[in-house]
C-alpha cells in the first residue's frame, strides 16, 4: 500500500515559502469570525493565503458547519456533519461580510449529502442576506455538486449571485483517489447546467496541479471545462494539508504557472489565475474586475 504520508516532511521549495499568520488586522478578523460563530474555509481547509486574505479583511465564508459528509483525499476539512445547519448562519455571514466592509465575498459551503437540496437553500439565504446587509457587494458562490439534483442548482442560480464557481479539481484519472464520492462528468454537468438555466451568469472552475495528472490529461479537462461554459479558470499548486490526506506527487515552477496561463487564455477562457499559491477565491474580486472590464 502506498504511504500516503510520504511527502509531508519533504522540504517545501522556495516559492512556496510563506510566513506564519500574524498582525492585527489578522486577528482581527479572527476575532470576528469567532465572535459570530461563523467558519472560513482559509481555516477549516488551511489555506496558504490566510494571513495575507485576513490581512486585507477578506475571506471566504463557508456555510452548512464545518464538517463534510464526503472526504475527499485532498481535503483538510473534518468529515461526519453533527446536526441540521444553523438557520441564522445566514444572517451572521451577512453581518461579517459588512463589518468587513467587503465589495467581494466569496461563500462556499462543507458539503451535505444529507440534507434534501444538497443546502442549496442556505446558499440562497445567504446570497439575500448579504444583498440587503451590502447592496454594493459582489458575491461569488463556490458551491458543492447537490448531487446531481438540478432543482437545488436552479434555486441558487436564481439567486443571480455574480459568479457562479464549482470546481472540478482535477483530472478524470484521478478522482477515484482524490474524490471517490464525487462524480467528474457530474461536475462538469453542473457548469453546464448553470449556463442553461440562465445564460448570462458567470461560471468558474479550478484546478489542482501536482497530484500525479499528465499535461494532455490537463489539456483534456480543460477543453472540457470550455465545453461546459466555464469562462474563469483557476490553477493552483495542491499542497498536502495533513498526514491523513494524498502526498504531492510534483511541486510545479512559478513558470509553468505562468504557462498554464498562457495556454488558458488562448483556448478560450476569458480570465485564468494560475501560480502556486492561486486558489479558487484567491484575490477572486480582482479577477471578477478583470472580466468585466475586458
Amino acid at each position: 500500500m502506498e504511504n500516503i504520508a510520504q511527502n509531508i516532511t519533504v522540504r517545501k521549495p522556495k516559492w512556496l515559502k510563506r510566513r506564519l499568520p500574524s498582525g492585527p488586522d489578522y486577528e482581527k478578523v479572527c476575532r470576528m469570525i469567532a465572535s459570530k460563530n461563523l467558519h472560513t474555509v482559509c481555516q477549516e481547509a488551511k489555506c496558504p493565503n490566510v494571513w495575507e486574505c485576513f490581512s486585507k479583511h477578506t475571506a471566504t465564508f463557508m456555510i452548512l458547519g464545518d464538517r463534510c459528509t464526503r472526504n475527499c483525499k485532498f481535503c483538510g476539512v473534518q468529515n461526519g456533519p453533527i446536526g441540521l445547519p444553523d438557520p441564522e448562519e445566514p444572517a451572521r455571514v451577512a453581518s461579517g461580510v459588512k463589518e468587513l466592509g467587503l465589495k467581494y465575498v466569496t461563500i462556499t459551503s462543507v458539503t451535505r449529502d444529507d440534507l434534501e437540496d444538497g443546502g442549496a437553500k442556505f446558499f440562497v439565504e445567504t446570497i439575500n442576506e448579504i444583498r440587503k446587509a451590502s447592496p454594493e457587494t459582489r458575491v461569488e458562490v463556490l458551491i458543492p455538486d447537490f448531487q446531481g439534483n438540478k432543482e437545488a442548482l436552479e434555486k441558487v442560480v436564481t439567486a443571480r449571485p455574480d459568479v457562479l464557481n464549482h470546481n472540478i479539481e482535477t483530472v478524470p484519472r484521478l478522482y477515484e483517489k482524490a474524490r471517490p464520492q464525487a462524480d467528474y462528468r457530474r461536475s462538469l454537468q453542473v457548469l453546464f447546467l448553470a449556463k442553461k438555466i440562465d445564460d448570462r451568469i458567470v461560471t468558474k472552475s479550478g484546478l489542482m496541479l501536482g497530484l500525479g495528472e499528465s499535461d494532455e490529461e490537463l489539456l483534456h479537462t480543460m477543453k472540457d471545462l470550455l465545453k461546459a461554459g466555464c469562462r474563469i479558470l483557476t490553477l493552483g499548486q495542491y499542497l498536502q494539508p495533513g498526514k491523513d490526506q494524498l502526498p504531492v506527487k510534483r511541486f510545479v515552477e512559478p513558470e509553468e504557472f505562468d504557462n498554464w496561463r498562457k495556454i488558458g487564455l488562448e483556448m478560450g477562457f476569458e480570465q485564468v489565475a494560475s501560480g502556486p499559491f492561486v486558489r479558487s477565491s484567491y484575490n477572486a474580486g480582482e479577477t471578477f474586475d478583470s472580466l468585466m472590464a475586458s
